[in-house]
């Protein structure tokens, strides 16, 4: 009897016991629910709170584009009124906003169209340990006269490659801008819009003049033909890429804002970039990202690489092999030098202008390169079409374009150079000091140090010994590249220049 007591008392203690721990689960079970339920409350709360926002920043935007319209139209009715007429009743002109527009569609559906800059981009960056593939899109809209009223910076985060190969995934970015460009546009009530692409395979399917074949592509087209719809003029156009160079400084700040999100959190805080050049491990922070290409170098290399190729006299393109973008001014500023900015940018204005077309003044207090067709020029000659003398656009002096002179009044090119005693000095001082003469631009070379292979500043390229020309950075004739004894003045007379080739020049 006892000890069938004592088993019942067991069974109902594990009974309360099992029931007691039942209970507690559904409590906890309960309370993990209301706690998700409070949550998803509070984030859908903060959705409705900014969406009210949005909304009002929209309509905000769309009573200053209204009456950004209506000023321009009332500037436009102005200026076609006579001064006659303006006078007597100038003083009594009115057209109040409220009265002038009556709608928004009335404001967009009249008048010149808005315009659209996009762009798209997206990176391979090292982040840490990781290799991560990051994009952003930019884009602006602005009104008939190019004044921005709307500018867009996303990234695209998320699972945003998905269904798209590789050599797909620049068309897919790219079309993401568009998209978010024309529904932007949309949610201000502009109804003509010009917009301005500079990918072409984009531009190619947007036009139907490439049929598509992926699905995948046929998507994202398919939803840009949707939106040109609810225009009621939507037109692309195929531009340079220097044409939207706003929307891509603004793909870019998308691109960059990741970039340093992920370095500022305490995960990759500490972390390093490799630098090819140095191999180097550098901090991310440290790091330079050049423009359109994207290659990334550490800014100490990238102040030397732009620092010996502007001494070379040649503007500093990537370091990277085989790639061919030019660097930009703007976009070096933050690791160069003042020096070494001026330097850059008159570099940079010398490439613009051709060889055929460069002239520099004669007078050896100036040396100002100029364009041969933006000269003032004098002096024309009948018989050969052409003008013979030009002014120097800084120093006012006038010189004959043929002789690379001071121009020579009252006398012809042929009778001066016969007489011109300073002409015979310098050619016997120059078969004494073993000169060389650019054979392109006249201009009489003299090697201190260095190689003898000769970049003269009119970009023409030579051997100093024969004076035979080097075509694709190769020598035409078998002489030697260097003498060492050149090479050894040049350590001893310049030794924190040991590894660049000085020329001096002399013009004749």
């Amino acid at each position: 009897m006892k000890a069938d007591l004592d088993f019942a008392f067991e069974l109902q203690v594990e009974e309360a016991l099992t029931a007691s721990l039942i209970g507690d689960e559904q409590e906890i079970a309960q309370n993990a629910s209301d706690f998700q339920t409070l949550e998803l409350l509070k984030q859908l709360e903060q959705e409705e709170e900014d969406r009210l926002q949005w909304e009002t920043e929209i309509n905000k935007m769309k009573n200053d584009l209204k009456r950004l319209v209506h000023d321009q139209k009332v500037a436009q009715e102005i200026s076609r009124i006579p001064n006659d007429q303006w006078e007597e009743t100038g003083d009594y002109f009115e057209k109040p906003f409220g009265e002038a527009s009556s709608s928004s569609r009335d404001v967009h559906d009249n008048g010149a169209p808005f315009k659209l800059y996009f762009k798209g981009l997206f990176s391979t960056e090292r982040i840490g340990d990781s290799i991560v593939d990051i994009a952003g899109i930019g884009f602006a809209v602005c009104d008939p006269l190019g004044n921005s009223i709307l500018n867009g910076v996303k990234p695209l985060i998320g699972d945003w490659k998905s269904d798209f190969a590789p050599q797909e995934l620049e068309l897919k970015v790219e079309a993401k801008a568009l998209i978010q460009g024309l529904t932007a546009a949309l949610s201000l009530d502009v109804k003509k819009i010009d917009f301005f692409c500079d990918y072409y395979p984009l531009y190619q399917y947007i036009t139907m003049r490439h049929l598509v074949k992926q699905q995948n592509i046929a998507t994202v087209v398919d939803q840009v033909s949707l939106l040109q719809r609810n225009f009621i003029s939507c037109r692309p156009f195929l531009v340079a890429r220097k044409d939207i160079k706003f929307a891509f400084k603004l793909a870019r700040n998308a691109i960059d804002s990741q970039i340093n999100r992920s370095a500022g959190c305490s995960t990759f805080r500490s972390k390093k970039e490799t630098c090819n050049i140095c191999l180097e491990d550098i901090s991310v922070g440290q790091m330079f990202a050049i423009n359109r290409c994207l290659h990334r170098y550490c800014c100490s290399c990238m102040k030397q690489h732009v620092e010996v190729k502007l001494l070379n006299g040649m503007v500093p393109q990537c370091p990277h092999d085989g790639c061919k973008t030019t660097l930009n001014l703007d976009n070096c500023r933050n690791f160069l030098t003042t020096k070494l900015i001026d330097m850059m940018s008159k570099r940079i204005q010398e490439d613009s202008i051709p060889v055929t077309e460069k002239v520099y003044c004669p007078n050896p207090m100036c040396s100002t390169l100029m364009s041969k067709i933006n000269i003032p020029k004098f002096a024309y000659d009948p018989s050969t079409k052409e003008y013979l003398s030009g002014q120097c656009m800084k120093c006012k002096e006038y010189f004959c374009f043929k002789c690379k002179a001071p121009w020579h009044y009252n006398m012809n090119c042929r009778a001066y150079q016969k007489s011109s005693e300073d002409d015979a000095k310098l050619k016997n001082l120059a078969n004494m000091k073993l000169w060389r003469q650019c054979k392109k631009c006249n201009h009489m070379i003299e090697l201190v140090a260095g190689c003898y292979h000769i970049t003269c500043r009119c970009g023409h390229e030579f051997c100093y010994t024969c004076g035979a020309a080097w075509k694709n950075k190769k020598a035409t004739c078998t002489c030697p590249i260097w003498n060492e004894r050149n090479l050894m003045h040049n350590r001893q007379n310049n030794p924190q220049q040991q590894n660049q080739h000085h020329h001096q020049q002399r013009r004749g």
